[in-house]
């Protein structure tokens, strides 16, 4: 094929999160080559999540896509709690999807959720004959809600081409989950090494700072939406616990929903039983997420379930923070050698953060030492061998 290669890729919106960070670095990275030519068709144009209003064209994803060169299209649609079902679309809708997808050499779907729209262009015949990969990123299929039945369907029926799974976690639970497609990848998650690096002294002392946190205070942060799946609640216990033997340390949380102005926030602070004058910084959505993660000494991880490969958990080691985390999805092979894992009990926790602290010396040099592992360079180039393994069965064909 002498033209470059031309990928759709389809998201259900974009707003903040993992998935969508990841996704959007592998889609960028693949356009910079010049081999391949990307575009994303959006299902919807904004997204109510976590307390908050996101629109497409204020993310971070949706605008460095821009400057990547990536086209972007998006349903005039408001993401919200349930995903859109194969029903919900208009036929205008479909036949602006049908034109894209037959523009397109290959399609991935990011996560399962915009397989709804393949579905419905299937039962509507106006699906063209591509090869289409889901891009997984959970380790609980159950809770994608009607999505995993989509991305069942479109399997069975042989629309569903590939998966690409983020960890061996995630493969393995949708493979139990009924997902049986013919080819399956596992390409590991991977950062930007040159954004998420150890800060100097200069650079911590000045985001400290200005978040009001003296420069020889214990930071402990965490970095996760508010949301059941990251399981907010059983940080705050485990801040009312650790603060009450290091009165020193201060807390960062951010993310979308983690900030006074969500009052479902306030209450479960109140409920958790951290004291008022605990020294908790709640920052919610932020950009600057590597200068956060340099002025933190230990990044904390608490989710309950649906992890696969924690960013957070990479991008913080690479930033000289030490990952303490729960014991979900692929995390503890994530942070294997650089950092440590506990039960999902607050007492527990705590103790978790203090041995990371006490250690932090030798468990910041080991993190440090693992960033060439970390780095998405890797991860794009199995995205880039992974599209050419969907198009071989049609290249050896024709």
């Amino acid at each position: 094929m002498t033209r470059p290669v031309r990928v759709l890729s389809l998201y259900e919106g974009f707003f903040a999160g993992g998935a969508r960070i990841l996704h959007s670095d592998v889609v960028a990275g693949l356009a910079r080559g010049g081999a391949q030519r990307h575009r994303v068709l959006s299902l919807t144009s904004a997204a109510r999540r976590d307390a908050s209003l996101q629109f497409a064209r204020d993310d971070a994803r949706f605008r460095r896509l821009r400057t990547a060169g990536v086209s972007i299209d998006t349903f005039d649609r408001v993401a919200g709690d349930r995903p859109l079902a194969p029903e919900d679309f208009t036929l205008e809708e479909l036949t602006r999807a049908a034109a894209l997808f037959a523009e397109a050499d290959v399609i991935l779907s990011l996560k399962e959720q915009p397989l709804s729209l393949v579905v419905a262009l299937e039962r509507a015949g106006l699906l063209p004959d591509r090869p289409i990969a889901a891009c997984l990123h959970r380790s609980d299929p159950t809770h994608s809600g009607p999505a995993l039945g989509w991305l069942c369907d479109t399997a069975a029926s042989g629309a569903l081409t590939a998966t690409i799974a983020c960890a061996d976690s995630t493969c393995l639970a949708y493979a139990r989950a009924g997902v049986a497609a013919e080819n399956s990848w596992v390409i590991d998650n991977g950062i930007d090494t040159r954004r998420f690096r150890p800060g100097t002294r200069a650079e911590r002392g000045r985001i400290r700072a200005d978040l009001g946190i003296p420069e020889a205070a214990d930071v402990i942060m965490l970095a996760a939406r508010f949301d059941a799946m990251k399981d907010p609640g059983l940080f705050l216990r485990s801040v009312a616990r650790h603060a009450r033997r290091s009165p020193g340390a201060h807390y960062v949380v951010c993310g979308a929903g983690m900030t006074p102005d969500n009052p479902a926030f306030l209450t479960l602070r109140a409920e958790s039983g951290v004291d008022a004058a605990v020294p908790l910084h709640a920052l919610g959505l932020r950009e600057d997420m590597p200068a956060l993660y340099r002025a933190a000494d230990v990044v904390a991880l608490t989710s309950a379930f649906g992890e696969a490969s924690p960013l957070c958990l990479a991008e913080g080691a690479a930033s000289g923070a030490v990952p303490v985390t729960t014991d979900v999805g692929d995390a503890a092979r994530v942070v294997r050698g650089f950092g440590l894992v506990t039960p999902r009990n607050a007492d527990a926790i705590g103790a978790a953060w203090d041995d990371a602290l006490d250690r932090r010396a030798a468990l910041r040099a080991a993190a440090l030492d693992a960033r060439a592992r970390l780095d998405r360079r890797r991860m794009i180039d199995d995205y880039r061998d992974a599209i050419a393994g969907l198009l071989m069965p049609r290249a050896l064909a024709a």
